[in-house]
Parts: structure tokens; sequence; C-alpha cells
């Protein structure tokens, strides 16, 4: 940390200490004291005053007294609480008050005027505005420039992640955390790793292919990739020139009925488009042991653009953290509507789930085809193995696949995020819109996945921390990054950006436990019988149907069934009453009718999970969007008071097996564990939970704390507020309505 000291914004008698925390690299570049980050929508004595910094990393506001810091503040080992990573600033407007200016400053620019605030507009849904009113001028003129300046970045050598190569992150890590070396996800940079992916999904007849190496033949596909043993390299070399990018066709999972899920690029050369694509699916039906069919997929045609997505998210930004709160809670219901956000959720889901039928339902492999084959069949792709794939629920899973299906597959990061900002058209949120509906299913089925939604939005969020590999280039190829730079490394040192699966560099463990879901039903869920540490599985005639909610037959039409299956929670369509609605005989299309049989009996959280897609079945996703809105907070309330039950629940299980075990000593055969304190081996001592939340004592579980909230463990405080009335659409949304719907929807949801 650098120390400097500096006087209150009163008198100048009295000095207080500032600390400002800065990582390797990272250089002070303008600053500005006595100024007033504002808490409310007008000045209030809640207001915070501080120095507002601008480095080459983040905007940081260091206040000038020292605040109480709550017990359960989650500490980000790259960024203090006011910090903002100017990779994750979209806008910063200036305004002036006495002439009724306002500008939006951009790289290089001039500012005529002397500014009275700063607003930033963040990519990550926070809105922060300061004020100058007691610092000087010219001061607060520098800074804002400044913040301009740093935020667009002219190159990608100009991103901080580039100023840690070759530094401190090599010996020690950033901030001195040292990396990790095993965060037990597979990177997929070499061939082992898909080896060992090839192997677990039993994919007998593909072979990795090392064609790519030194990227020869494709600048945006990983050096190793899968393709049918039956193509040779030499025609993978010759096929390459006909596709956009020279992007072949490439394996991404095996079903374990030997159904293959693979993903191509477009052909350009319509002289070979005939030619190519008979060779390419006879490839894939010879690697299928039944000789299955092969389906084709266009998800340019069936799916929305980028463009469209990013539009839609800009709607919903407006909406949720912009917009004024309306008086009619109609009418914020419908914005949110027609936001399309949530129908764009709902058609990757769909289409995601007819592509599961064609896989398990016709026994036959797909071929996921756009135009560059790196943008929207990541999203289809990597939602078809979440759903059918257990082992991609899992924490070790899911981040594999991200790598597997988003980085290695060429995902264009840099410009999807854009963090140079030169094409808005580039820009699009994909990577968001995935979690979201990785989060619809978790929603749907909490018992099955092993992360939580914390961990989602703390996912979304490292991608504005331009320190990460993985969300920093447009494909797996860095190293012409390295040559451009110049930078000459010791002697087997290559560029080493970390990867984001490294946890440690931004949060301990102990706050890594927010990541692990308390009622996660893995594939040997753990038990104690008759003094026995045993595990078993869960079968499908044991497991409650209440995870399930209403078969579609009878949701879509708005009904209760009279079986009496419960409705899955915050479901509105199932409560309406018949005559509301009449029946309407609807034909079902053949992936329809694999979904209703599926719905007819109970789930299975290590087994195949389908998503519910009628309009009432899918929410906003609220810690995400809402996290950063002081209005929208529930102070102790929200579903982390559930988590904080079950979890302190979760934790005496796991105090009272590890009783169990210590009572039974070590198992014959086994090492015992040597005691923490240097004691003899076998010296009973407690083990490390995995649950965040902790019960006090046995069987005395306590009350949720005063700190808990509904953006738990996000804190609004410092966002910008906007006027707020009373019993506004997103006070009652928050408050006890069961969907974001209008009423118009639910008339249409029977069509």
């Amino acid at each position: 940390c650098q120390c400097t000291r500096n006087p209150g914004p009163g008198s100048g008698s009295s000095l207080i200490p500032l600390f400002l925390c800065i990582t390797s690299g990272e250089i002070v570049v303008n600053e500005v004291n006595f100024v007033r980050k504002c808490i409310g929508a007008e000045k209030s004595h809640d207001d915070l005053w501080g120095k507002l910094i601008c480095t080459n990393f983040k905007v940081s506001f260091v206040t000038h007294e020292a605040l109480a810091q709550p017990r359960f503040q989650v500490s980000n080992r790259l960024l203090g609480e006011h910090d903002i990573p100017l990779a994750c600033v979209d806008q910063v407007v200036t305004v002036n008050d006495a002439k009724g200016k306002k500008k939006v400053l951009g790289s290089n620019q001039k500012l005529k005027f002397n500014p009275s605030e700063l607003i930033l507009y963040c990519k990550d849904f926070r809105i922060v505005r300061f004020s100058f009113d007691e610092a000087g001028p010219e001061g607060a003129k520098k800074v804002c420039l400044a913040i301009a300046h740093y935020s667009r970045p002219a190159d990608p050598q100009l991103l901080f992640g580039f100023e840690l190569i070759g530094t401190r992150y090599l010996e020690d890590g950033l901030n001195g955390a040292r990396p990790a070396g095993g965060s037990q996800t597979p990177l997929f940079a070499c061939s082992s790793d898909w080896d060992r992916e090839i192997k677990r999904t039993g994919a007998a007849e593909w072979r990795v292919c090392s064609v790519n190496q030194g990227y020869g033949v494709s600048p945006s596909l990983p050096e190793f990739f899968v393709v049918p043993a039956s193509l040779a390299d030499q025609d993978l070399r010759q096929y390459a020139e006909a596709f956009s990018g020279q992007r072949l066709p490439v394996w991404c999972w095996n079903h374990p009925n030997g159904s293959a899920l693979t993903r191509m690029a477009a052909i350009t050369d319509p002289l070979q488009q005939k030619r190519l694509d008979q060779r390419i699916c006879n490839a894939i039906i010879k690697s299928h042991p039944q000789r299955g069919d092969v389906h084709k997929a266009d998800l340019d045609k069936n799916l929305p653009s980028i463009q469209q997505v990013n539009n839609s998210l800009v709607r919903l930004r407006h909406i949720c953290v912009i917009d004024p709160f309306e008086e009619t809670e109609e009418k914020w219901l419908s914005s949110v509507e027609n936001s399309q956000w949530l129908d764009y959720v709902r058609t990757f889901l769909k289409h995601s789930c007819d592509v599961v039928y064609i896989l398990e339902g016709l026994n036959a492999s797909v071929i996921l085809q756009e135009e560059e084959g790196r943008d929207l069949s990541c999203v289809v792709s990597s939602l078809v193995q979440i759903m059918v794939d257990p082992h991609f629920r899992s924490l070790s899973g899911f981040q594999s696949l991200v790598q597997k299906e988003w980085v290695m597959a060429g995902h264009r990061f840099l410009d999807r995020c854009n963090h140079l900002k030169k094409s808005d058209k580039e820009e699009s949120p994909l990577f968001l819109l995935f979690l979201d509906c990785v989060w619809q299913l978790m929603n749907q089925y909490p018992s099955a996945f092993e992360f939580t939604e914390t961990y989602l939005a703390l996912l979304s969020d490292s991608m504005w921390v331009p320190v990460f590999s993985t969300f920093l280039f447009n494909g797996p190829k860095h190293h012409d990054f390295l040559e451009d730079k110049k930078i000459t490394l010791g002697e087997g040192e290559e560029l080493c950006l970390p990867p984001v699966w490294d946890w440690s560099q931004q949060l301990s463990i102990t706050d890594q436990a927010l990541f692990n879901n308390p009622i996660y039903v893995g594939k040997a869920a753990p038990y104690a019988h008759n003094g026995a540490v045993k595990s078993f599985r869960r079968t499908k005639t044991g497991w409650s149907s209440t995870l399930r909610g209403t078969p579609p037959a009878l949701a879509r039409n708005g009904l209760q069934g009279s079986q009496g299956t419960l409705p899955r929670r915050n479901s509105l369509a199932a409560q309406l009453k018949s005559d509301l609605f009449p029946v309407r005989d609807v034909p079902e299309s053949p992936s329809e009718r694999f979904a209703r049989d599926w719905f007819s009996g109970p789930a299975d959280p290590q087994g195949l999970l389908l998503p519910q897609l009628l309009p009432s079945h899918l929410a906003l996703w609220r810690l995400y969007f809402l996290r950063w809105v002081p209005e929208a907070v529930i102070p102790r309330g929200g579903p982390v008071t559930a988590v904080h039950a079950v979890s302190q629940l979760a934790h005496e299980i796991e105090t009272l097996q590890s009783q169990l075990r210590r009572y039974k000593g070590p198992t014959p055969g086994s090492t015992p564990r040597a005691s923490p304190a240097g004691g003899p081996p076998g010296t009973p001592h407690a083990e490390p939970s995995r649950m965040f939340f902790k019960a006090g004592s046995l069987y005395e579980p306590s009350p949720p704390p005063e700190f808990l909230s509904s953006s738990f463990p996000f804190t609004p405080v410092g966002n910008l507020c906007r006027p707020n009335l009373r019993g506004t659409p997103i006070s009652k949304l928050l408050n006890g309505a069961k969907t974001w719907l209008s009423t118009e929807t639910l008339a249409g949801e029977t069509a």
C-alpha cells in the first residue's frame, strides 16, 4: 500500500491518513482532494469525503475518515470497496451545474468548462457520482480527463495486464499472492487435456489433432483440438482454406450414446460447399458407434444476432439503474419485458433443448454452424453440455467448460467486452447472457449445481479486471502480443498472465467459500449410518418432484394439475383459474413431446436437466442486475437468508461427520493426518468447512445477521440513488410479487 496524509474537507488543522492499495505495475496518473462521493440523489450528510485517484489500472476513491468495516466485508485483493477498474468504465460524463452543461468525455478530448460533477457509468451496472464542490477546478478537470483517457486504451498493449508481463506475477503473483499453480482447471492448451476429455466422454472414434501447432492453419483455433479419427491431417490442411477464418470443424463433446456435438464455421467457397459438407458429415457418422445421422443447426438463422443481444442489455440497463422508477407497476414490468433480454434468454435455452433432443432423443450428432463459429455456438454448446453432463455442473467442471468452449474456441472477449472502446458494433454481452441462462437453470434446480449465483456474478465482474488471460484476448494465440511488446523473459519463462480460475489472486480461501452451494447433491453425497460415513446416490424414485414444477402440457395452458404436483417456485401461471385461459389444442413438435415425457417424471440432479421455458418460469436475475440499486436492497432479506440457514445446517453436518471420523480413528492402511499445530499424527483437529456461514454451536442456528441483504456480498453504498416513491413497481416486485410479467404476457401465455 502507498500511504499519504491529507487534511480533511473543513479546516486544514487536522491530518487524516489516506491509504491507497497499489498493485504491481500500477502507477498514479492523477488525483484531486476534497471530493464528495454522492450517496443520495441530493446532497446528504451521508456523503463521503476523500481523494479521487486515477491510476493506470483503476479509479480509486480513498475516504478522509476511516469507515467502520462490516463484519461480512469480502475483500478483493486487487480492488478496494470504492475502486472501479478502468476497463469497467463505460461512459465518463462531466457536468457543470452553474452553466447547465454536460459532456461525455472520450480519449484525448478537451474540456472547456470546469466540472462540478463527474458521473461514471459502469459496465457492471454501477453508476457512481462525484462532486467537486470543495475541490480545485484545475485538479478536478485533470482527473476527469485522465479517467476518460486511460479508460479508452488505443492498443491492447496499453491494457493493465501487460504491465504485469515479466514483472512480479512471474515471481510472486499479483500483490504478492503466489500463483496457486493448480486451480484444478485444465486449460486445454496441451494435447493431454484433450486426451483426458476424450476418455472421460468415451469418444473412442475421435483423436487429438496437432495440425495447428504454431497456429499455422488458423490463428483463432487452439493448437490442439479434436477431430474425427477418419480425417487425416493433410486433408484438414486442404479443407481449412474453404472455411471462414480457416476454422475447421471441431469436436465439443460426446453423449454417452455416441452422438457427438461439434461446431463449424461457414464454408466461404460455394464451389466446395456440397463436397465438404458431405465429407465432414461422413466423418462424423463414422465416429458414431451406431453410425447415427448428423443434423446441422444454423445458429445465424435461428438465434438473435450479437447486436440484438447488446441492444437488449442496453435497454435493460436503462430500466434497472438509469431511468427513474415509475409510479405504476405496469409500466416498469412491461419495460423489463420489452427490453427482450429474457426473451433472448428463453430463445437460447429453447434452442439448446432442441439440440439436447437430437443428441439424446434421436441418438444423432449435431453440427452447430455459424459464420465464424465463435459467438452464438459458444453459448449453445455450453448450455447443452450443462443440461446433459453433470460434470459441468460442478465448480471445476464448469470452469473447464468455459475454458474449453469459450477461451480455447476463440471467443472474441477483447472485442465483445469492447476493452478498447473501438467499435460498439462489435460489443456484445454473450458471456453474460450465458451466465444468465445458467442462473435460470440454477434457479429451477438449485441442488444440481455445486456453485452459487455469487460465483456467477463474480465471474462476470472479472471480465472487467484486465489482468486475466481468460478475458483479455480474441483467441488462444497470445504470442504476437509478446513479440510486439519486445519483452525479454528469463530462460524457460513465457508470457504468463494468470487465468481467472486462480481465484487466490482475488479472494482469500475464506471468501472463496461463498462459491459453495450448501444444498448441492453431487455424485456421492455423504451421510452417516450406524456411526459410519457412507455415500449414496439419489434415485429418481426417491427424488422430490417439487423441484420440477408443472408439466409443460398443463403449464402451457396456465392450469394447476390435478395429480398434486407442486408448482415451481415463483410460478404464477400455475395458480390461474381454468376459466381465464381455455385449453387449446396446440400441436406438439417432437422436441416438445420429448420434453413432456421428461417432465412427467421426477428430476435427477445428476442426470439430464431441462428448463421450464414459459415466461412465468424465467425470472430477472436480481443479484446481478439490481445489486447496485440502493432502493432495491432488502435488509436481512432475499435468497441469501435461506442460504444462511442452510449453510449453518450443512456446517453442523460437516462438524458431526468430522467428529465421527476422529472418533473412529484412521482406517486400516490409511496414513494418519498430521496435526496442524505440530502434534503427533492423528491428533483430533477441526477440518476446514466448505461453508461461508457457520453455526455458532450445534443445534442452535443463529438468525440472519444484520449485515445480510438481498445484495450480499455486494454493497450498493456509494452508488447513485434516484428519487424513489414508496410502492414503486420494483419495491412491489422485491417484496412479494411472484413474477416480472405484465398482464398482457400472462393473457397471451397460452399461445
